[in-house]
């Protein structure tokens, strides 16, 4: 009889978790359960089934592709993993969610998404860089992501439909997910960003960037309903604010009594230039006359921007004409050219002025004729070299345009001697414009001393009376003469000799001895009777000279009654 080999012993394969499928892992503990419940109560059967010739795997239900039937030792394997699963930082498995289907994806999407870390822990070293060559996840890749998401769907499915004949497959541009605000919400890495059931269930993200989106007050469109004193107080504040919402001739008004009232000068000339943009004339002019600050203000604006046929068209409404006469006059600042300028003075004259002013236009005009005739001939004899004066003294500038005064400092130094019924004279030109005293003799001393002509000086300075008398006389006073003089370098005997004629007494010894005038400081402490200061001044003077003679002469002269 031969003999039976013996059956080979089938080991039970180990079942390990699916790392891809959770759901299968929980199939797989629930069998086991079940197994467990089997193995307690129908152990018999069991062992008969293993009696009667049947493998151990017959025994359980296939529960994956390629599984065998789990025998009992399978059941204490399962509990270990139960019990692993419950220790997870993840939610376990629990039989009250069997029923739940969306539990069961969020948690299988969970269990995805920490594999997912798990595997890119090990590509942390790796730099990320896109086609071009910028690395993932920096500023300037995520602006030109953020710029080409809205085109991309667009460009990928273009270039899918142009291409979808070729042999190789397009594959179109997806637009991106990442924007500047993500990459401040506390995410580093690019295998951190969480799936879109995940962010809208994870509430524990912090968001550590300020909002980049300003207020809805900023974006409110300029064209608001603000009120005319909401919008006067926003202009005083630098906002930018529209006045064109203002159509109305009442609600324009109360724009403007609102910038009165605001007591802002920008403010007002802001409404006065979009009133004078938007209104008519005559209808502006008819309020402003009635709002004496606002019209202050447009007068001033006006003449500062040089606008002047809307200010004479306002004077004239206002029936200023005296200030529309000046407005007129002023204009000739702009005329370049002399005979056209006189033309115009000349137009000028019959202007309404006062009768003060007329008389100032009137001059003015002949001024510049006289100036016209004057810089003619001067023309010609400076370029002919007729006259030594103009050779040994060339002109530096040209007369026309002059005021008075330098027209008549001009006529001292180079026709000083000219006959009155000259028009350079300037002996006419004291007649004609009838210029002070006072202001004759300080022009002509000033001309006269800076050519060191100190005769002209003295007749300048000398009068006659009616017996035929002569006699000194400044009407600038002698301290103003003797400053004069000292200033162009006047020798010491012509300071003396006015020096001596300055009348108050203090005054002429401090400019005798500013000026080191000894002779007129000796003789008013002698006229003073002060020996004491008259010796003391003994030692200004140098020794041996005819100063130190003269001091000792006096004070040896016993006929003075000294006071000291």
């Amino acid at each position: 009889m031969s003999r039976r080999a013996p059956r080979a012993t089938t080991l039970p394969r180990p079942v390990l978790p699916c790392p891809v499928l959770p759901c299968c892992e929980a199939l797989l503990a629930r069998e086991g359960r079940r197994g467990e419940t089997g193995a307690r109560g129908g152990g018999a059967a069991t062992g008969a089934g293993a009696g009667g010739g049947d493998t151990p795997e017959a025994a359980a239900p296939s529960l994956c592709s390629g599984s065998r039937a789990v025998p009992l030792q399978m059941s204490r394997v399962r509990a270990d993993e139960e019990e692993y699963w419950h220790s997870s930082k993840f939610r376990a498995f629990t039989f009250d969610d069997e029923d739940d289907e969306l539990s069961q994806l969020k948690e299988s999407k969970r269990a995805v998404n920490s594999l997912r870390d798990i595997v890119d822990d090990d590509d942390d070293d790796l730099e990320r860089v896109s086609w071009s060559g910028e690395p993932v996840g920096s500023i300037s890749w995520s602006i030109k992501e953020t710029a080409s998401g809205s085109t991309g769907s667009l460009d990928g499915r273009d270039s899918s439909l142009q291409k979808g004949s070729s042999s190789y497959a397009a594959l179109p541009k997806q637009a991106s997910s990442y924007s500047l605000s993500s990459l401040f919400k506390g995410r580093s890495k690019l295998s951190s960003f969480q799936s879109l059931s995940d962010a809208l269930t994870d509430t524990g993200v912090k968001n550590y960037a300020p909002e980049l989106r300003r207020p809805k007050a900023e974006y409110k469109d300029y064209s608001s309903d603000w009120s005319p004193k909401d919008t006067v107080r926003r202009m005083q504040r630098g906002k930018v604010c529209s006045l064109e919402r203002f159509r109305s001739l009442q609600d324009k008004l109360v724009l403007l009594d609102e910038a009165v009232a605001g007591h802002d000068g920008n403010v007002i000339t802001a409404v006065l230039i979009f009133l004078k943009r938007t209104l008519r004339r005559e209808i502006l002019f008819r309020e402003l006359e009635v709002r004496q600050v606002a019209l202050c203000h447009l007068i001033y604006f006006l003449r500062e921007t040089g606008e002047q046929k809307f200010l004479l068209d306002l004077l004239r409404f206002l029936d200023r004409t005296e200030e529309v006469a000046l407005s007129q006059y002023r204009e000739h600042l702009n005329i370049q050219d002399v005979e056209k300028r006189r033309e115009f003075l000349k137009g000028c004259i019959g202007l309404p002025f006062s009768a003060e002013d007329t008389s100032h236009i009137q001059d003015h005009y002949t001024l510049l004729e006289r100036q016209i005739i004057i810089e003619a001939n001067d023309r010609h004899l400076e370029m002919a070299g007729q006259s030594e004066l103009f050779r040994k003294y060339p002109r530096k500038a040209s007369i026309l345009n002059m005021p008075l005064v330098t027209t008549l400092f001009y006529s001292c130094f180079y026709h000083y001697t000219e006959a009155e019924g000259m028009f350079s004279s300037p002996t006419n030109l004291k007649k004609t414009f009838k210029i002070p005293d006072k202001q004759y003799v300080l022009t002509a001393l000033a001309a006269r001393a800076k050519l060191r002509a100190w005769g002209d000086v003295d007749a300048l300075l000398t009068t006659k009376n009616w017996l035929g008398y002569t006699k000194k006389k400044a009407p600038i006073g002698f301290h103003r003469v003797v400053e004069i003089l000292q200033r162009n370098n006047a020798p010491v005997q012509v300071l003396q000799e006015y020096v001596r004629l300055v009348e108050d007494v203090e005054t002429r010894l401090n400019l005798a001895t500013k000026y080191k005038c000894h002779d007129v400081v000796i003789e008013t402490y002698r006229d003073l009777k002060d020996r004491i200061q008259l010796t003391a001044y003994k030692c200004k003077v140098e020794r041996g000279s005819a100063e130190e003679e003269k001091i000792h002469s006096i004070l040896s002269n016993t006929q003075i009654r000294w006071k000291n």
